[in-house]
């Protein structure tokens, strides 16, 4: 008998059903714990440390941020406390997730052997933290090598749907081979991406030297370098297209099986204008294109030039030059600026926001400040922080880092222009190959050679494009409010529960926007007035809060405890009001014994 199968596609691990909590703080070390679990479930204060730089315009401070701690805890934050979700809901742009790899190496920097399970569950939660961040025309990347590339295809997929995907692209990390391994040397990444909607749409990349070499002006057209390979002939076949043309030599040129591209009176306009000419005999017409006419190239999925895209080596000798570290103390994988620059121009635009929840080193955050983005990053390790990513950002800010993108280095003709149409890169290849052969070249004395190399003689010219400016907020993660006793489910407040950094967590948790500056309340939200209090609600709490309520004011009093005559007394003088007893109330029925 024909049965119809049920179930889907999917994968599946040890603890899908569960969440994560850090084990221990600024580490990647986290235990399993039921989805509705307070710690999983709490919304912990970020803590503004300093400023850095300007603090105001379109790169300052007040737009730039850089968050120490657990990026599920950062993540949930942002979304949540009203000042962040106010200024960061919707408006990312671009996600770059470049997460430990769980491979078996351990670095100095990333505890990266990260059991599947957790490393699944972990970049899950996070996938799902960010959505309520993303602007409707974000894109998401996710930059792998091959030990999760495979898990994390199918894990997106289920969280995005498989028609958001845009792309598996392949970046060359390694510009010399692993002659070392066994089996293959391990050259490339992999960097999955992903958009929040389907139809999403890539900008487009600038023609680079190689993409654009077949267009030359031998003739010296004043239009610039052209190109005559392109196809004259219709793909379809349609009688308005289909006539003959007659040459300034009298001669009739047949039209192609299926016709021309243009009808007549475009042919005559284009031939006019010289955009179409006759070759010398007049047998054949000849289309010249104009590169200066030709609109940006849809990026390809296989990045291997290391010039456009750099390579781990390059980041790392970047980070080698700016902090004058050895290698051996610098990131293992760090990621190019180049690279960075190739992911923000196709996914973003200038004052977009990017967002980098694993943010290392800081190539992220660099980058799109010097690009003119807003940027979050988000990084665990404090070491990592104090060493490579704070110190990095400011010298952008500073302008004293003039590595990485700030600055652009190309090759150009050393007097201004070169014999022949070679590009300055054709001739500086040309010289070198000729002084390899020249001791056997006959006929050729020495002079004509130093005239030969004299006229295609070539030199580096350096562009800066950063000089500084801009500039970021520092913040770390407040610390929980609760303890659980893992043995029996019970939830206690935490030492930490006192006083100002309670009353921020609480209004936080429960999407108050603080009012800091008013001697009753430490939050409102809409006609709602927070009122925190460390110690016993009682009925005197009670009329000092209600006395302070304006009209159709509603208040929500949170206490460590609460004497039932306080409950009774709000009721009366201001129905609709609420009480609750912290840690009892502060989470969903049933996620508290």
């Amino acid at each position: 008998m024909k049965r119809s199968p049920k179930g889907r596609l999917e994968l599946t691990w040890m603890g899908k059903d569960s969440a994560l909590i850090p084990v221990e703080d600024g580490k990647y070390d986290y235990s399993f714990v039921d989805p509705d679990d307070p710690r999983a479930l709490e919304v912990k204060s970020i803590e503004v440390l300093e400023q850095v730089g300007e603090v105001d315009g379109p790169t300052g401070a007040n737009e730039n941020l850089l968050i120490i701690g657990d990026s599920g805890d950062a993540l949930r934050s942002l979304v949540t406390i009203p000042e962040y979700h106010d200024k960061y809901a919707g408006q990312v742009k671009l996600v770059y997730i470049d997460p430990p790899f769980n491979t078996e190496k351990t670095f100095e920097h990333y505890v990266d052997q990260l059991e599947h399970s957790i490393w699944l569950t972990m970049m899950r939660d996070r996938i799902r933290d960010i959505k309520p961040l993303l602007s409707g025309d974000a894109s998401v990347w996710v930059h792998l090598d091959h030990s999760e590339v495979h898990r994390m295809r199918v894990l997106l997929d289920e969280e995005f749907g498989p028609e958001c995907f845009v792309s598996s692209v392949i970046w060359r990390s390694a510009d010399t081979g692993n002659y070392d391994d066994a089996r293959f040397s391990n050259d490339h990444n992999t960097i999955l991406v992903y958009s929040l909607n389907a139809g999403w749409a890539a900008n487009g990349l600038e023609r680079n030297v190689k993409q654009s070499s077949h267009y030359r002006n031998p003739d010296n057209d004043p239009r610039g370098p052209w190109f005559d390979g392109n196809p004259l002939g219709s793909p379809n076949p349609r009688e308005n297209l289909m006539y003959d043309i007659v040459s300034p030599q009298g001669n009739t040129i047949r039209h192609p099986p299926h016709g021309w591209r243009w009808q007549q009176s475009t042919m005559d306009r284009m031939i006019e204008d010289g955009a179409i000419r006759f070759n010398d005999e007049g047998t054949r017409i000849i289309y010249r294109t104009y590169l200066r006419e030709q609109g940006d190239l849809p990026p390809s999925d296989l990045w291997d030039e290391v010039s456009e895209t750099g390579s781990n080596r390059k980041a790392k000798n970047e980070l080698k030059a700016l902090f004058g570290l050895p290698a051996k103390q610098v990131f293992s994988t760090p990621k190019p600026e180049s690279l960075l620059r190739r992911i923000i121009t196709i996914a973003t635009n200038q004052g977009d926001l990017v967002l980098d929840f694993f943010g290392g080193s800081g190539s992220t955050a660099a980058v799109a400040h010097k690009m003119g983005r807003r940027w979050v990053t988000v990084e665990l390790q404090r070491s990592t922080v104090d060493q490579f990513l704070l110190p990095r950002l400011r010298r952008v800010v500073d302008g004293s880092d003039t590595g990485g993108i700030s600055q652009t280095t190309q090759r150009i003709a050393a007097s201004g222009t070169l014999a022949g149409t070679l590009t300055p890169e054709e001739a500086a290849e040309f010289v070198r190959q000729l002084k390899k052969v020249v001791s056997d070249l006959e006929g050729l004395d020495e002079a004509t050679i130093s005239r030969m190399s004299q006229s295609l003689r070539t030199r580096n010219s350096t562009t800066t494009h950063w000089r500084g400016g801009g500039g970021f907020t520092v913040a770390k993660m407040g610390p929980s409010m609760y303890e659980v006793d893992d043995e029996d489910g019970s939830v206690y407040l935490s030492p930490e529960a006192t006083n100002g950094a309670w009353s921020k967590a609480i209004a936080g948790q429960l999407k108050f926007t603080l009012t800091p500056d008013d001697p009753v309340f430490c939050g409102v939200r809409k006609r709602q007035r927070l009122a925190v209090i460390d110690g016993v609600a009682d009925e005197t709490v009670v009329r000092t809060v209600v006395e302070h309520l304006g009209e159709k004011e509603k208040a929500v009093i949170v206490a460590k405890g609460v004497l039932p005559e306080a409950g009774d007394l709000l009721q009366r003088l201001s129905p609709g009001s609420r009480i609750k007893k912290a840690p009892e109330d502060m989470f969903p029925k049933g996620t508290v014994n």
